[in-house]
């Protein structure tokens, strides 16, 4: 089975939404392998974003991701990635069909409530920032 992380990012969690974001990719037949509400810092900001780190939107989108907290998850399904990404709409809110998370709730290009892996590689990546393996559960 193929795994990805999932964030709710902070708007998400300020807004409410952990619960009807959580229900979408379990009613979709995702399982959660694990779960946690966290704080993100400087350090997991730079790595997880590294790609983006010297990019001039930089700055602003480290203040985002560390405003308040997060819920952190990795779910598991045939395609995990691919229909995650589906289930969460387009980054651009305003291209994000209606019946998508972003598409349905989100207003905004930086602050659209979730984060997916976008591969398989990048999700074994992005775990490992977030979950050590004992955290993982089958």
């Amino acid at each position: 089975m193929e795994q990805t992380l999932i964030l709710v990012k902070p708007d998400g969690v300020e807004r409410g939404l952990v619960g009807e974001i959580i229900r979408r990719f379990e009613s979709k037949g995702l399982k959660i392998r694990a779960m946690k509400m966290m704080q993100v810092d400087e350090d997991l900001c730079a790595s997880h974003y590294a790609e983006h780190v010297n990019k001039p939107f930089y700055p602003d989108l480290k203040a985002f991701i560390m405003r308040s907290p997060i819920i952190a998850m990795v779910v598991s399904g045939e395609d995990a990635v691919a229909v995650s990404r589906k289930m969460m709409g387009a980054t651009k809110f305003s291209e994000a069909e209606p019946g998508t998370i972003r598409g349905d709730y989100a207003f905004s290009f930086t602050e659209n409530l979730v984060h997916g892996s976008d591969s398989v590689e990048s999700a074994a990546r992005e775990i490992g920032l977030y979950f050590t393996d004992d955290e993982l559960f089958s």
